[in-house]
């Protein structure tokens, strides 16, 4: 599937070889989206995220949400077993 860039990404998400190891980090920080994402399954109420990341904004959690649904719409499914596929169909 080819790899698109959500609007909210464009721009805010960044992967550079000396930033983290190439991990994607939120644009002008060392803060890397999967942290953003732990904490938000931890807690939703991003007043905590503020707080501890005060450079943050709201469209930075945005922009690593959509990272997220990006990474998981390029995944495909493919069923594992005749009844998934026709569970898939239904």
């Amino acid at each position: 599937m080819m790899k698109t860039h959500n609007e909210n990404t464009t721009g805010r998400i960044v992967q550079m070889p000396g930033i983290l190891g190439g991990k994607p980090v939120i644009k002008g920080t060392r803060i890397p989206v999967d942290l953003i994402l732990e904490r938000l399954t931890v807690d939703l109420d991003v007043k905590t995220l503020f707080e501890d990341y005060p450079e943050l904004t709201e469209a930075d959690i945005k922009a690593c949400i959509a990272f997220a649904k990006e990474l998981v719409d390029d995944e495909g499914s493919f069923p594992t077993s005749d009844t998934d596929s026709k569970q898939a169909h239904v």
